[in-house]
């Protein structure tokens, strides 16, 4: 063994090298082939590859979102830390403008003899009075959203939406929250591979039967794979003898994982624009738009007065038509807000992202893990199967190289 080693020591010291090049090729592959190509990519149904979290989409959403808000977020909890007061001195200069356009221009429709030759005072009198109730009817909006929520918005499926229509946000999920986990996979198969590779080195030595090198190639593949999702869950609690301790690295990055998840969540899914086109556009927008009509109505009810049924009198269809219109307006102007840097303000506000990674740091310890499990769990032995199959082949290539 000595004089063989002594004349092929350089076909001898590759055995580990290779060794760590096949368990550091397979993890690459193997976390590449996680997360792409987004689309399947191949002859249909079973030529070709689609990326095992794209692929699981509609599941891998649905547990994500489940666990989001059935364990960290309750809708009502955030419309309630809306400041109304806050968001009225805030839009105060624009709301006055669009209360001051809307009734000029809605007059101008439905009445605009009645208008024109009314008097300045009275016209300003009337818009300026709109506007000193505006802030009341935002107070009355906000407080039957915030106890009507669900009916008129579905957060829930807003989230799956957004995860299921752009998987790359589901990949994103996936990489911000697990970042060091899998980087962790692709290191660890250079040391694991390695360690075989003196094992292997010295089996050669002993038998130099062809047949070694492609099999501890599957095997370094094999058992890389599996070790490196092994360590990235379990133990769960910290482990060891003495000063040696060993934790799962997930569980282990605990508090930065609760705040990278918050800040995802806060800044890609349940986004104020995100939630906005939920209410204004989603599947319950008729029913956002019957809560706003019975508000305006009362608030023009309100404007009107003891001077209502003359109101009626002189207006008549007039009048239902400029309640409708109101609505429309007030549609309207909340979709424009939401495109002129009303968004960021909003985030603050909210503050979405404080409430996920509290609520995160509450879960219990499986809870957690599904924050990042699912993605691995029910397609994890085709990783390892692929890392076996990829050492298997660089495996045989090392065998040809040597005899050759």
């Amino acid at each position: 063994m000595i004089a063989d080693f002594a004349d092929h020591w350089l076909l001898y010291c590759s055995i580990p090298l290779v060794a760590a090049l096949i368990g550091w090729v397979t993890k690459i592959v193997a976390v590449q082939m996680l997360m792409k190509p987004l689309e399947f990519k191949g002859i249909p149904p079973w030529l070709g590859w689609q990326g095992v979290i794209p692929r699981s989409a509609p599941r891998m959403a649905t547990i994500a979102v489940d666990l989001m808000f059935g364990k960290l977020i309750d809708p009502q909890d955030i419309i309630a830390r809306i400041d109304v007061m806050e968001l009225t001195t805030r839009l105060r200069e624009p709301l006055d403008a669009g209360v001051d356009y809307m009734v000029r221009a809605m007059m101008m429709k439905h009445e605009p003899r009645l208008w024109v030759n009314m008097p300045e005072a009275a016209q300003r009198a009337i818009i300026e009075r709109a506007q000193r109730d505006l802030p009341q009817l935002i107070e009355d909006i906000v407080f039957d959203l915030r106890t009507n929520i669900d009916q008129v918005m579905d957060l829930r499926g807003m989230a799956i939406s957004a995860l299921v229509d752009d998987k790359s946000l589901l990949v994103e999920m996936v990489r911000r929250v697990g970042n060091n986990e899998l980087r962790f996979i692709v290191r660890s198969g250079l040391i694991f591979g390695t360690v075989l590779g003196f094992v292997q080195m010295v089996t050669w030595s002993l038998t130099h039967n062809p047949l070694l090198m492609p099999a501890f190639g599957g095997f370094t593949g094999l058992l890389t794979d599996w070790l490196a999702l092994q360590m990235i869950f379990r133990p769960i609690r910290p482990v060891g003898i003495g000063p040696f301790k060993w934790q799962g690295l997930f569980h282990k990055r605990r508090d930065q994982v609760c705040t990278d998840y918050g800040d995802l969540i806060a800044t890609e899914i349940l986004t104020p624009a995100r939630i906005l086109e939920a209410v204004l556009n989603g599947e319950r927008a008729d029913r956002l738009a019957s809560l706003l009509s019975r508000h305006v109505s009362e608030f023009l009810e309100l404007q009107t007065g003891p001077a209502r049924p003359l109101v009626m009198m002189v207006a008549g269809d007039s009048y239902t038509a400029i309640e409708r219109d109101a609505v429309t307006f007030v549609l309207d102007h909340v979709k424009a807000a939401a495109h002129s840097g009303f968004d960021q303000h909003a985030i603050e506000a909210l503050d979405v992202r404080s409430l996920v990674i509290e609520k995160t740091k509450q879960l219990t310890d499986d809870e957690y893990e599904g924050l990042l499990r699912p993605a691995f769990k029910q397609d994890e032995w085709k990783l390892v199967a692929i890392g076996a199959v990829l050492g298997f082949l660089v495996g045989e290539l090392q065998v040809h190289l040597i005899l050759g």
